[in-house]
């Protein structure tokens, strides 16, 4: 299967962590540099953009049922358009995202991992995203 989608001619770009459907970490990106410098960005959102951009990825790993995803976010005139959001197996290497990134990816995913073991009562613990319970039909 493939997505079709228009080109977003971008201002600014982010990768956006989301861990357990509520933490989320926003970082500025740009995907045209070298690879070790795709976090190395010159720009940065506003307080209203950076709460638009949650919201955003926020929304999408609800959809979609993810506990652990990062969704790239395009800006084109300010709007925030989503260009890639099903990585449930991101790439969170330190040589990749740089150190401060890393860390909060690990304390997040660890955090997050005892609170599933803590709340665990032998049942299902799997997330079942909108997207798969409506394409099921329940």
């Amino acid at each position: 299967m493939m997505l079709l989608q228009e080109e977003i001619v971008f201002e600014e770009y982010y990768r956006c962590y989301c861990i357990g459907g509520k933490h989320v970490r926003i970082m500025p990106y740009e995907p045209r540099n070298p690879h070790h410098l795709r976090y190395k960005a010159d720009f940065s959102p506003t307080e209203e953009k950076l709460k638009e951009m949650t919201d955003i990825v926020l929304k999408i790993n609800k959809y979609l049922g993810y506990d652990f995803n990062t969704v790239e976010l395009a800006l084109r005139d300010g709007v925030p358009y989503a260009i890639d959001f099903c990585n449930p197996a991101p790439d969170a290497d330190v040589a990749s995202v740089g150190a401060e990134n890393f860390e909060w990816v690990v304390e997040t995913s660890a955090n997050f991992a005892i609170e599933k073991a803590l709340a665990n009562n032998g049942g299902d613990n799997l997330t079942w995203g909108e997207y798969v319970k409506q394409s099921a039909g329940k």
